[in-house]
């Protein structure tokens, strides 16, 4: 068989089912429809398990059936469950399947960042062509504009600020992936401005400061950053190879797992504006700080390659299965 043609061939027809499913209200032949295409699709699913082993295909047409079998049987869809399954399954699952994308963004932000700290601290070369003049004590020194920068606002309006903006960072970062170069040149503008910082600070002999700043909501502020921008980038790459998929088809599929990852980051940022206005500029002592940042960002991590990666095995797992017990997988835990 070939996939793409027989997905080709009946993609209207999903799509069809799918607004039926959706609708709030049904005219009696509207009904007769969905039963008649809910029926359809439960056969084209159990031909395309045993012909195809995309998993991603196979979980998408069983969530659709199991949308369009709830309508059909009557129930209601329930909301709260429906948030919750996408931020135990949905989220986490679409950020570990991309897990290699945005560790490997993480790898060289952190490699450029660095190198950037080292050349500045120690050459003059640096700071000509960067533009940065001999004396910065008005950022470094005690009380200067890099640690002012966290107090001179009321913690709950600068957690909002620094949300609103971190926000915005990752969006770009994710939809202008499929570009490329935008969302590199703005991942090197972000390691970039933290090299600079972080040599400057270097220079005045006030690293400590500079990470007792900035870990405490930066471990997983750009952790959020990074997954954006792994993800923008594998939607930009998905546009360059396809692989066995149509260019639009593949192209679709990686845009609504990245849109995935743009509504589940808005969480983990609100999670890191919260540090950022609270934890970062108390009187805790820096250790403690520190210590709190790490440990939100151990339990991101934990999050996404235990659950997310039981939920991706889920999915595949779902894929092999009759239809009938793929619809069930769909709807409870996505776990036997």
């Amino acid at each position: 068989m070939d996939v793409d043609a027989y997905s080709y061939a009946h993609r209207r027809s999903w799509d069809r089912l799918d607004q039926l499913a959706r609708r709030r209200k049904l005219s009696g032949a509207e009904s007769d429809e969905l039963v008649a295409l809910y029926r359809r699709t439960s056969q084209q699913l159990a031909r395309l398990q045993s012909h195809t082993p995309d998993p991603e295909l196979i979980a998408g047409l069983s969530a659709l059936l199991a949308r369009a079998r709830g309508r059909v049987l009557g129930t209601r869809t329930d909301t709260w469950g429906e948030i919750g399954h996408f931020f135990t399954h949905r989220f986490p699952a679409a950020v570990y399947r991309a897990w290699p994308w945005w560790a490997s963004v993480a790898a060289l932000f952190v490699a450029v960042s660095a190198w950037l700290a080292i050349w500045i601290e120690g050459s003059g070369r640096a700071r000509e062509l960067f533009g940065i003049t001999s004396d910065n004590s008005a950022i470094t020194a005690p009380g200067g504009a890099f640690e002012t920068y966290y107090t001179e606002h009321p913690n709950d309006a600068f957690a909002a600020q620094v949300w609103t903006n971190n926000a915005w960072v990752a969006a770009i970062a994710l939809f202008t992936g499929v570009l490329i170069l935008p969302a590199v040149y703005l991942l090197f503008m972000n390691a970039l401005n933290v090299g600079i910082t972080a040599g400057l600070m270097a220079e005045a002999d006030r690293l400590d400061s500079f990470f007792g700043f900035i870990l405490p909501h930066g471990t997983l502020e750009l952790t959020a950053v990074f997954v954006a921008g792994g993800a923008g980038l594998k939607l930009g790459w998905t546009l360059i190879d396809p692989g066995r998929l149509s260019r639009v088809e593949a192209v679709a599929r990686q845009g609504r797992a990245t849109a995935t990852i743009a509504l589940g980051l808005v969480g983990v940022l609100f999670v890191s504006g919260l540090l950022e206005g609270f934890v970062t500029p108390s009187p805790l002592p820096a250790p403690v700080r520190i210590g709190i940042g790490f440990a939100a960002e151990a339990l991101f991590l934990a999050y996404v390659f235990g659950a997310g990666r039981r939920a991706a095995l889920a999915q595949d797992a779902a894929a092999a299965l009759p239809v009938e017990e793929s619809e069930r997988w769909q709807t409870t835990s996505g776990t036997r």
